[in-house]
């Protein structure tokens, strides 16, 4: 099956690489009614709350620059399809010049480092809000904390060790690369970022990881993920960003979305329904 589905923003190629499949359980959701999820998903089509773990390639202006990196083989035989996806592209990691971590949980940037450590883009500089290396890079916040927390912890410690020297802060509205620029979306990490590429006239928004679940989220913002670290914030940053999208018409994806990857979002009752885009 193809890895990749690309969509030309202005004069630049954007290419969601599809690195893994995955199903999220309805206790995952806390304080959602399994009732409202069997009907969401009802209206969806589907029976079963299903997301993708996407990284996205852009070729813009003689720069190659990856945004998220997958999550390698640490969720299974379905993931882990980052190099694959790649050579689908016919680019190299070593053509890849500017790596972008939306934020440092493991679905997001296992891929950019080996199983013992390495960098896996040898001439990339690491972009990354400083609140959340700061965050991650503080081991006495996960002492007792549950086994795996703190293992996502040592994962983002080891990132930014490989990246150490090629280190870059990432800030609201300023730019990673030329047309790329940061974009504030707290609440899901301390130092959660989604970005905008402006092209030729055209616009694209990363959401990251504040829509998780397509089919339950954009129909009800209200609905939270267990994996937000503060679910309020993170739930205001969702509705806010979708009113936005829903009334500018900008086309948008994120590190969750199933393919073609590519939505426009537009108002149904309460909430939302995504619109591919070019339909």
């Amino acid at each position: 099956m193809p890895r990749t589905v690309t969509q030309t923003i202005g004069d630049a190629q954007v290419s969601i690489i599809t690195d893994g499949t995955f199903s999220f359980t309805p206790e995952l959701f806390p304080g959602t009614a399994p009732e409202h999820i069997e009907s969401l998903l009802t209206q969806a089509g589907t029976s079963e709350i299903a997301t993708n773990f996407n990284a996205v390639l852009i070729r813009n202006n003689g720069r190659v620059i990856l945004a998220d990196a997958g999550p390698r083989d640490l969720f299974g035989p379905t993931c882990g399809y980052l190099g694959e996806g790649l050579a689908e592209l016919g680019v190299s990691a070593a053509e890849v010049d500017t790596l972008i971590a939306t934020h440092l949980h493991p679905d997001h940037i296992a891929g950019m480092i080996t199983p013992d450590g390495a960098a896996v883009f040898p001439n990339a500089a690491l972009h990354v809000a400083e609140a959340d290396r700061v965050f991650w890079s503080d081991s006495s916040q996960f002492q007792g904390a549950l086994s795996g927390i703190a293992d996502w912890a040592s994962l983002a410690q080891a990132v930014l060790a490989a990246y150490a020297e090629r280190l870059e802060t990432l800030k609201d509205g300023t730019e990673a690369a030329p047309g790329l620029s940061g974009l504030a979306l707290p609440g899901h990490t301390p130092g959660h970022f989604g970005w905008r590429l402006d092209s030729a006239g055209a616009s694209l928004i990363h959401v990251g990881d504040i829509v998780h679940a397509p089919a339950l989220q954009v129909a009800d913002p209200e609905i939270a993920i267990s994996f937000d670290l503060d679910m309020d914030t993170a739930r205001a940053a969702r509705k806010r960003l979708l009113d936005q999208l829903a009334s500018d018409g900008t086309a948008f994806t994120g590190g969750h979305f199933l393919q073609p990857a590519f939505n426009k979002v537009v108002r149904a009752g309460t909430g939302y329904r995504l619109q591919p885009v070019g339909t």
